[in-house]
């Protein structure tokens, strides 16, 4: 497998381009099944993830081409199977949500239950659920989800749980219900609201999206569609605490500051300098880091896909911080890899307490899931000597390119790619 050798110590200057959003581009490769026309999705990122949604879509019929920009031909996918089999779904949990455009265009769908990263169970019943409200039946068998509906009708659901994937899925599907759905307790991250661009342009409607109440009139149609992925949140976020840690000056060219509210806080409760300029947001390290103390929450809160990477920033801070993750009771398994490389960490239920001023040092260390491995690609930029990661797999799920972007700014960092034989 691949491995990334990181030697630590290098300030980052310079500028980084941020790509589009993983988790919103998952989800409008998702929209192109609710039409029989044809759609362009622009500004994607190079990602495992994305080709993986491609790859599912071509298996369901689709006609999918190009990779920056793809473009999804659904025509013939009323002549296939509309299932989702378990070696697609398996890799990717965001592969569920395909089953609520399927259900509302074709009446039916065969979906595996879903994989992903391990961090903690992540069921997809409020998926169920909500689609139930509108009028599917379901069954579960031998692994996998079966959904029938000769046509969903318009309902009222309350989700028990704030769901983004759960809150995405069930709005498609109301999309081509008859009649008025009532969706409360919702998402309100800027991925749910960029779906719902999606599904405005075309011809939805929808209201409420970005609240905690979204309403939709079902259609009896809807018509392909041209959108440019807005720049993700998160990998700005991730190049933003680099350039914090650094003691670096980074300008992160087309961040979307407007999601970006609770990381930037902390960062500057930290000391660092964020500056909105007109093509972006600099982020400038300070001398001294400070503590600070975090706990996940949805959108607006802090999101729980930042909270390793803070918890990097923690362990370079002069203090002792307190990390509480809310979201997911599995989304720790950093501290051990970060402990190896000299981080003074301790789990104790929900909450992580990190005693930073601790000189990091490099080691072999493995990636668990994708938000981990950004960690410890952050912890090795700080590192003295060199840091192996190994399972580099999962990096390349969320991050184009992220070696030879960090070299751009400066880091010492390189991929080695695995024998061939």
């Amino acid at each position: 497998m691949d491995k990334i050798v990181i030697h630590g110590g290098h300030r980052l200057r310079g500028e980084v381009v941020i790509h589009g959003a993983k988790n919103a581009a998952l989800l409008i490769q998702c929209a192109a099944l609710l039409s029989d026309k044809p759609s362009a999705i622009r500004h994607l990122p190079k990602l495992s993830d994305i080709a993986t949604m491609g790859s599912l879509l071509e298996h369901l019929g689709c006609e999918v081409e190009g990779d920056r920009t793809m473009n999804i031909d659904p025509t013939r996918v009323a002549e296939g199977s509309l299932e989702a089999p378990y070696d697609m779904v398996k890799t990717m949990r965001a592969s569920v949500t395909v089953m609520g455009p399927l259900l509302a265009r074709y009446g039916h769908c065969r979906v595996s239950l879903p994989g992903g990263c391990a961090i903690g169970a992540r069921p997809i019943d409020q998926h169920l659920k909500g689609l139930e409200a509108l009028g599917a039946k379901i069954t579960l068998r031998h692994g996998y989800v079966d959904l029938k509906a000769r046509r969903l009708k318009g309902g009222s659901f309350m989700f028990d749980t704030v769901t983004v994937g759960g809150t995405q899925n069930v709005m498609m599907a109301a999309t081509l219900a008859k009649g008025t759905s009532r969706l409360e307790n919702v998402a309100r991250e800027p991925e749910v609201e960029e779906l719902a661009r999606v599904l405005v342009k075309m011809g939805a409607q929808i209201t409420g999206a970005g609240s905690s109440v979204i309403e939709i009139e079902g259609v009896d149609e809807l018509m392909g569609f041209d959108h440019a992925v807005v720049p993700d949140r998160i990998e700005a976020g991730t190049f933003a605490v680099a350039a914090a840690i650094t003691r670096g000056d980074v300008l992160l060219l087309d961040a979307p500051v407007d999601h970006m509210h609770a990381t930037i806080a902390k960062l500057e409760e930290a000391g660092a300098v964020c500056h909105v300029e007109s093509d972006g947001l600099r982020v400038v390290g300070p001398e001294r880091l400070e503590p600070v103390d975090i706990s996940t929450r949805p959108y607006p809160g802090f999101a729980t896909d930042m909270q390793a990477q803070m918890m990097v920033l923690a362990a370079c801070a002069h203090g002792q911080s307190l990390i509480t993750e809310t979201i997911f009771e599995n989304r720790f398994m950093h501290v051990p890899e970060l402990n190896r490389m000299g981080a003074d960490i301790t789990v104790q239920g929900h909450a992580a307490v990190v005693r930073g001023g601790s000189r990091l040092t490099g080691a072999e260390v493995m990636a668990t899931d994708l938000r981990a491995s950004a960690s410890l690609v952050l912890a090795g930029l700080v590192a003295s000597g060199k840091t192996e990661i190994r399972r580099v797999y999962h990096l390349d799920r969320g991050y184009e390119a992220i070696e030879k972007r960090l070299r751009g700014l400066g880091a010492n960092v390189r991929r080695y790619h695995r024998a061939k034989g």
